[in-house]
């Protein structure tokens, strides 16, 4: 089953970084974000992927054909202009990269790449900045299971301040660090779709994002359904957002579930 990867935004609200790179090439523990993806998916035996190009795309492009250089030790022989690459990485997987457009929104993304998806297939497909220790398996599974043309994994994410418990005189009970409880569920990405969603990108798709007419679409046709993910989830939206996943990745790292 191939994975699509959404990785052609503009990653404006993390300009900060996104000026220079597609906000799927900004790095996290000394790799991109589209790696750490990557990697959540090969763990689970799934390492054939698309990726929708847009935003310096040239730059992911750049990435993966000299993936062997970028991380290994190399010795370059200037004299005859020859190199000899040590400790070469194997990474069982298989990349696609697609031009999709600089201005195009997510639907009409999705649909460019309906070539390389092949046809009666069901697929893959999630943005370039969200990661997650979601067990891909269950998930196909569960997508399996149901019958549905489109499942979405719901998450609930931390809220970004701390709450407080009071009693009925105003005394406070106790804090609580970014809660979840009574949160409500969000789309995390992380869907299992059937090819038959191509039904619902029919016409020009080009300015129309994937959230809206295609998904509604599936809703009102009872053809979208909700994975619970109660673990771990977070995307990388801002700045601080990737100041917290680095501050996560040095202590702990939540989402590396391979070995």
């Amino acid at each position: 089953m191939k994975t699509v990867i959404f990785a052609g935004g503009l990653g404006s609200r993390i300009s900060e970084e996104s000026h220079l790179k597609p906000k799927p090439m900004i790095e996290i523990g000394g790799r991109p974000m589209l790696w750490h993806i990557m990697k959540i998916y090969q763990k689970y035996g799934f390492n054939e992927f698309i990726v929708c190009l847009g935003y310096k795309g040239y730059i992911i492009k750049e990435y993966f054909m000299n993936y062997f250089l970028h991380n290994s030790d190399v010795t370059i022989n200037l004299a005859n202009q020859e190199m000899e690459i040590h400790k070469s990485p194997k990474e069982d997987i298989k990349v696609t990269l697609v031009d999709t457009g600089l201005d195009t929104q997510t639907a009409g993304r999705l649909k460019l790449v309906q070539q390389y998806i092949g046809q009666n297939e069901d697929f893959m497909l999630t943005y370039g900045d969200g990661v997650t220790d979601l067990n891909i398996d269950e998930l196909v599974e569960y997508h399996k299971n149901h019958g549905k043309l489109a499942t979405v994994t719901a998450v609930q994410p931390p809220g970004r301040f701390g709450a407080i418990a009071t009693q009925e005189d105003g005394s406070v009970s106790k804090f609580i660090e970014k809660p979840t409880e009574g949160a409500e569920w969000i789309n995390g990405g992380f869907f299992v779709l059937s090819s038959k969603i191509f039904n619902y990108l029919e016409g020009d798709m080009k300015n129309v994002p994937w959230e809206q007419q295609p998904m509604k679409g599936l809703q009102k046709d009872n053809q979208l359904v909700a994975f619970k993910h109660r673990g771990f989830w977070k995307c990388m939206d801002t700045l601080r957002d990737k100041n917290e996943l680095e501050k996560l990745w040095i202590s702990q790292k939540p989402w590396k579930v391979w070995s």
